[in-house]
């Protein structure tokens, strides 16, 4: 059980399992590899409803909406928790379980970047689709290509209020007197793409709106579909529809680049706008951030960002710099556990003996995030869940992850070997003042608490 192994499985991957940290032990970093060669979905995400279904659920929520259903509008607002709770379940439960943990720590990491919150009530509907439609397919492949999925997805579409925009000079937009809607274009520009130091200025954010003007939810045969010809409705697929009534007309420009009107003008933009040099320095300046420390070395971001961009944004050789860069395997410990991380790691250490894959455990497992400060699926803004130690030791959050350990310690000591629980969560980073308290506990909840509340298990 080595070092290197222990940071594989925690710093890397999402906390060690039981015999994870001697398989990574073998050869670390091929460990973490391998994991993008197995399928882009696993099998705990079968059965759940594709958007193209959740939008014609919400299309009928609207309906029964302007005829005052009560008994439809009530019937809708269970689905919606009972959708969430479903995914919410999947998600937990893979993570426990998952033997691809660096591949799903960087599908959270991703979903992260690019946030759809249930701030947005209509959100909680499609958040888990979006994740499992717009992020995993393309964690190892393209960045552009994620970029395009993610910005046509209705939950990308109606988090970001880009469904309602309308080109003013567009057919729509002189029909109805509405317009732009920004908030798209600015989030794609300062959060997904160039960041906020980027080239961007509020003549791009104008520009990138209007270019994706008429990008909205398949919202089927509306009035104004009706009015004008079938043959002018374009792209559509999966709960994604391009009107181009709605789009505004003419070339535009966008960092000093001309962009043709129609579909294709958005997704070249996009794609232009995802292997740009400054989206380049921003991805390799929070994927630093994630994986190495809070401030990471200068040398590590220019090496992220020169696979990027060397690679023309293929993903895969972004996570060989990552995973090849010295910085990465710093014997100590500095990345402070989110809320959401903490728990997953707690669950794996536990290996799976909790019962906690069940509807009500994940429940009480999303309560027990929220309390700690990080409730899944729902970042306070357009930014995300912040990624640095500041944000999750605050004293109330500390005391919320103390009594939570204890909490968890007396409901599942009698079922594990404390001892051998931390030997096999921590391995090497295991302190020996940790181990001598568990050994001196009054109980085998008391020493499994122990070890979660503990320094070394906050961090990875």
């Amino acid at each position: 059980m080595s070092r290197e192994g222990a940071i594989a499985a925690n710093r890397f991957g999402l906390g060690a399992m039981p015999g994870e940290i001697e398989q990574a032990s073998q050869d670390p970093k091929a460990w973490l590899l391998k994991q993008f060669a197995g399928q882009s979905l696993p099998a705990k995400f079968s059965g759940l409803s594709a958007t193209g279904e959740l939008v014609s659920t919400l299309v009928q929520r609207q309906q029964a909406r302007q005829a005052k259903d009560r008994d439809a509008i009530k019937q809708f607002q269970m689905e919606v928790r009972e959708t969430f709770l479903k995914e919410m379940t999947a998600r937990f439960a893979h993570g426990f379980e998952t033997d691809e943990p660096f591949r799903e720590r960087l599908v959270r990491f991703w979903s992260n970047h690019f946030v759809v919150s249930i701030q947005k009530p209509q959100c909680a509907f499609f958040a888990g689709a979006f994740e499992r439609e717009a992020i995993r397919p393309h964690v190892a492949g393209n960045f552009a290509e994620m970029v395009v999925a993610v910005e046509r997805h209705p939950a990308m579409q109606l988090y970001l209020d880009n469904a309602q925009s309308i080109g003013p000079d567009s057919v729509a937009g002189m029909m109805t007197g509405k317009g732009l809607n920004e908030n798209l274009g600015r989030e794609i520009l300062e959060l997904h793409t160039l960041g906020v130091d980027g080239a961007d200025s509020q003549g791009d954010v104008i520009a990138l709106a209007k270019i994706l003007t008429g990008w909205s939810v398949d919202r089927g045969g509306r009035p104004l579909q009706r009015l004008l010809s079938a043959a002018m409705v374009g792209e559509a697929g999966n709960g994604f529809r391009f009107y181009p009534p709605r789009h505004e007309p003419g070339e535009k420009l966008l960092l000093g680049k001309s962009y043709p009107a129609g579909y294709q003008g958005g997704q070249r933009a996009l794609r232009d706008l995802a292997l740009h040099p400054a989206t380049a320095r921003h991805l390799a300046m929070k994927l630093a951030t994630h994986f190495i420390s809070d401030q990471p070395p200068g040398d590590s971001v220019r090496r992220i960002e020169a696979a990027f961009r060397g690679s023309g944004g293929e993903l895969m050789k972004v996570y060989e710099a990552i995973v090849a860069d010295p910085a990465g395997w710093n014997p100590e410990p500095v990345k402070f556990r989110s809320p959401v991380e903490y728990i997953t790691a707690a669950m794996r250490a536990a290996a799976g003996n909790i019962g906690a894959s069940e509807p009500q455990s994940v429940g009480e497992l999303i309560q027990s995030a929220r309390a700690m400060g990080e409730m899944p699926f729902a970042a306070p803004s357009p930014k995300g869940w912040p990624d640095s130690e500041s944000a999750w030791t605050g004293s109330e959050a500390i005391l919320q992850r103390v009594e939570w350990a204890n909490a968890a310690g007396e409901r599942f000591g009698t079922r594990a070997d404390p001892g051998a629980v931390a030997e096999a969560a921590l391995g090497p980073f295991l302190r020996d003042n940790t181990r001598d308290a568990m050994r001196r506990a009054a109980s085998p909840g008391q020493a499994l608490a122990l070890l979660f509340a503990s320094p070394e298990f906050q961090r990875r």
